[in-house]
């Protein structure tokens, strides 16, 4: 059974491989771009948390949808045909508008697929523990946003235009979708790798998941995303265009070592380890925005960790929660609300960005630094399920 399902969360997370080194190569480069076609600083903002925001808030329905018709490959193939379609279509968008609409609909097409996926991914992970199993994909996903990055970066050291870059990131979304197609064959139905055990009857979802969601919308809303770091970093001088690239493929390096290792921690000691994480994070945003090169290099390593406890550890505390037949609906639950965050959060940053650098950072420590008490007190009452012993000794009376 056991071999079964790290096989099939490999193979998902082969597919995110290429899936992020397409999208992962592309929004290393989304800020430059929009600026290089004449966007503001508030644009910039406002695209990407709209992104952002379009990209979790469909999530809601898209997880709703695959509880409801059980149709999670079908959701998840979907999505990953608009998710990767849309970053070699960027090659031909002339208008900062065209091109912000393709950003959006790449994200939309992500939310189409990530809860049904996910959903499928936290059955396998059940029997191997899911704080190792999120991370390991989590793993994966980053080797791919190192790879897409890298190549990237490549383009523009040979001084290609960043349309030449989108061109060359339609290899890697061909991949991701062969890798897809050969998952489906093997594992139609992933629900059976993931042994019941017996719950509770309750009503709706638990108040740790509500107090759980509130720390993660602060989390999100706290943390500014590459593309504002990115545009900070050409518009500040610090870096060129090519090395913004390849630092972005080294933080995503970092993301993925950060998984591996807080999702071990998280399998053993809970959400508590998602608080530290949220701690060391926090003052990320002072050191990039406010910092010279050596300490936006410094902030930029924590705003990688942080990235990979997101990536980890806040999807893997969801199928603790949650009854299989509703993961799909809580995944996408909670996505929507974190999303509607990261968008509020984008946009308010990319507006203090133009105003004052030290009330942004500001901002983004003080909201990490909430998130992380919300963490504390979610860890005090969550209640995780442990790997189920071959059997339990009846109590003594």
């Amino acid at each position: 059974m056991k071999r079964g399902n790290w096989q099939f969360v490999v193979l998902l997370g082969i597919v995110s491989l290429f899936a992020d080194a397409t999208y992962e190569g592309a929004r290393g480069i989304t800020g430059p771009y929009l600026a290089w076609l004449g966007a503001s600083s508030l644009v910039v903002g406002v695209v990407v948390g709209f992104g952002e925001m379009a990209g979790y808030a469909l999530r809601l329905g898209s997880g709703w949808l695959a509880d409801r018709t059980g149709r999670y490959w079908a959701l998840t193939g979907a999505g990953y045909a608009v998710n990767l379609a849309a970053v070699p279509l960027l090659a031909a968008a002339g208008r900062w508008e065209t091109a912000g609409l393709l950003i959006v609909l790449e994200r939309a097409g992500k939310a189409m697929r990530t809860p049904a996926r996910d959903a499928m991914l936290s059955h396998a992970a059940a029997a191997v523990g899911r704080g190792r199993a999120f991370g390991l994909h989590e793993a994966l996903d980053q080797i791919g946003a190192v790879l897409g990055p890298l190549l990237v970066a490549w383009v523009l050291a040979s001084r290609w235009p960043y349309r030449r870059a989108f061109l060359m990131l339609a290899v890697p979304a061909g991949l991701a979708m062969g890798a897809l197609a050969w998952a489906r064959l093997l594992f139609p139905q992933p629900r059976e790798l993931e042994v019941e055990t017996p719950r509770l009857a309750t009503r709706g979802l638990p108040r740790v998941f509500w107090l759980y969601l509130a720390g993660a919308a602060l989390f999100a809303a706290g943390y500014a995303d590459f593309a504002l770091l990115a545009y900070h970093f050409q518009r500040s001088t610090l870096l060129a265009d090519s090395r913004i690239a390849l630092l972005y493929a080294a933080a995503m390096g970092l993301d993925g070592m950060a998984a591996l290792v807080l999702g071990r921690l998280y399998d053993r000691a809970g959400i508590r380890v998602l608080a530290a994480a949220s701690l060391a994070a926090a003052p990320f945003a002072g050191l990039c925005f406010l910092g010279g090169r050596d300490l936006a290099l410094l902030g930029l390593g924590l705003w990688a960790i942080g990235m990979g406890a997101q990536e980890s550890i806040l999807r893997a505390a969801i199928g603790d929660l949650t009854p299989p037949d509703r993961r799909a609906s809580a995944y996408g639950t909670f996505q929507a609300a974190f999303g509607a965050s990261w968008f509020a959060g984008s946009a308010l940053m990319g507006l203090l960005y133009g105003i004052s650098r030290l009330a942004l950072a500001a901002f983004s420590g003080l909201v990490l630094v909430g998130a992380a008490g919300l963490f504390l007190w979610a860890g005090g009452e969550i209640k995780r399920p442990s790997p189920a012993p071959p059997h339990q000794d009846l109590p003594s009376s």
